[in-house]
């Protein structure tokens, strides 16, 4: 029986799906823009057979799409001179997603985008427009505001007995907040999916890991953000394989699936770029750079005893932060992490920075070479995910921490205080000057204000709970450096 020319059949017993060959494409994740630069941005979305999940899955639809770019029309739209896409083809192998990257856009520059997308080229048809601002570089001050968050936890929210259906049906509250402060562009730290909640059944298939992602993008409030705001991702332990994994191999999922499963379902790397890496810099603006880095794909197993060959981030990447570090010339100068790097942390686990019997050795070779290189004064922060909590942490070196906390709020928890025995730091050799003492899911705000006249420009840190309530606010000033090399020597003096 048809209805409306449309037939999905639902395959007993195997949780697959079959459309009808004549069926219209339906963009059920909406659209998505990803590593904007100052030229350049990832484009994607993906080609559903239904607006909303059916038992669980947003099923996919075969069907063709090419984006159009054009610089944002506020009054008709047009996309006359559009710089468009080659096209492009949603196959079952590719989990029906559509992807590309535009080149060639000029840097500080509002844009609209829209894929035009059906079932084949002759039955075309336009998606609403999304628009992003690409970043201004190195040769311009302009204000500049970015959202970081971490751990989405998608059935934790959704098994919730403290919200109704409805709540559930948009989506994560703090994603509307987040909308409402229209921030230039938005940072997921990793654990963006849970393959391992619930446990049983835990995703290990590629079916079961792309459903994650499937279930989560069908959010409303997913759409209407991303429509607007462009993205950068980072995977973290649980968006990977399973909590605290590294690259052992069991029976779990597999360690190839896991990198895999990322770059397809996120526009983090050029869908054309082989070999690609997943850490990188971006230069916003003249006053700040931000590194995105890579806390998974080389690091040493675990439970390898501590020193200087266990590694998290592999020599490869270590040394090119390293030299991207010591060559930008930007007043702020922020690492955002997957995992922390100051806490504390919870004492007896062993998968990051900060944990003894983790990768702590590495972490505090880090803060020494920053020390040895006078970041201290050079108006370098870190910020991470990973943690369930919202904190700012100085650590005994005089580098500062902002972890921004679980987005979700049934996935929060209170954290761990310098001095409790349970922790990473029971001696209280960490300062605090803010630790969340509720449980509650949020955001870290952070603005951008540039340098005016007799003012220096201004980076400051905000936690928001999930509703919007401001929980802590830090402004950091830029410090002017003056800066003398000498054989042998970096001299770093302060400007008076």
């Amino acid at each position: 029986m048809r209805k409306l020319g449309v037939l999905l059949l639902i395959l007993l017993g195997t949780g697959c799906f079959a459309v009808e060959r004549t069926q219209v494409p339906m963009l059920g994740q909406g659209v998505m823009a990803g590593e904007v630069t100052a030229n350049s941005v990832i484009l994607q979305a993906r080609l559903t057979a239904t607006q909303e999940l059916v038992d669980g899955d947003l099923p996919g639809c075969e069907g063709v799409g090419y984006f159009e770019v054009a610089p944002y029309d506020p009054v008709g739209g047009s996309y006359e001179g559009a710089v468009k896409s080659t096209t492009l083809k949603a196959v079952a192998g590719n989990d029906y997603l559509l992807k590309a990257k535009i080149a060639g856009l000029k840097p500080g520059t509002f844009y609209q985008y829209r894929l035009v997308y059906g079932k084949n080229v002759r039955s075309l048809i336009k998606s609403p427009d999304g628009t992003f601002r690409t970043l201004h570089g190195k040769d311009a001050a302009y204000p500049t505001s970015f959202v970081v968050v971490t751990g989405m936890n998608y059935h934790k929210f959704q098994n919730s007995k403290k919200l109704s259906d409805a709540v559930k049906q948009r989506g994560f509250p703090a994603l509307e907040t987040i909308e409402s402060m229209h921030p230039d562009f938005f940072v997921g730290t990793g654990d963006n999916v849970y393959y391992d909640h619930p446990k049983v059944p835990a995703a290990v298939t590629v079916e079961q890991m792309r459903r994650k992602y499937h279930e989560q993008f069908a959010q409303p409030r997913f759409h209407k953000l991303f429509q607007t705001v462009p993205t950068y991702w980072e995977k973290d332990d649980h968006d990977f394989r399973y909590n605290d994994c590294d690259l052992t191999t069991d029976k779990r999922s597999s360690v190839e699936l896991g990198l895999r499963v990322f770059a397809e379902q996120l526009p983090v790397v050029d869908p054309q770029a082989a070999d690609a890496v997943t850490y990188r810099t971006y230069r916003v603006n003249r006053h700040l750079q931000i590194w995105l880095v890579e806390g998974r794909d080389y690091r040493s197993a675990n439970d390898m005893p501590d020193g200087p060959d266990k590694t998290l981030w592999g020599k490869k990447q270590m040394a090119w932060l390293k030299r991207t570090l010591l060559a930008s010339d930007a007043d702020f100068k922020v690492l955002i992490s997957p995992t922390p790097m100051v806490g504390p942390d919870d004492a007896y686990k062993k998968d990051n920075h900060t944990n003894h019997d983790g990768f702590r050795c590495e972490g505090d070779a880090f803060f020494t070479w920053l020390k040895e290189h006078h970041f201290d004064r050079k108006n370098f922060y870190i910020i991470c995910g990973d943690r369930h909590w919202q904190y700012h942490s100085i650590h005994p070196s005089g580098f500062e921490e902002f972890s921004c906390g679980a987005l979700v709020d049934a996935n929060a928890r209170v954290g761990r205080l310098p001095g409790d025995p349970k922790s990473t730091d029971p001696d209280a050799e960490i300062q605090q000057p803010y630790c969340m003492t509720k449980a509650t899911g949020g955001f870290l705000m952070c603005s951008l204000s540039p340098a005016e006249k007799d003012k220096p420009a201004a980076l400051a840190f905000e936690f928001y709970d999930e509703k919007g309530k401001l929980l802590y606010h830090h402004i950091k000033k830029a410090i002017p450096l003056t800066t003398t090399s000498e054989p042998g020597k970096d001299r770093i003096e302060r400007e008076r």
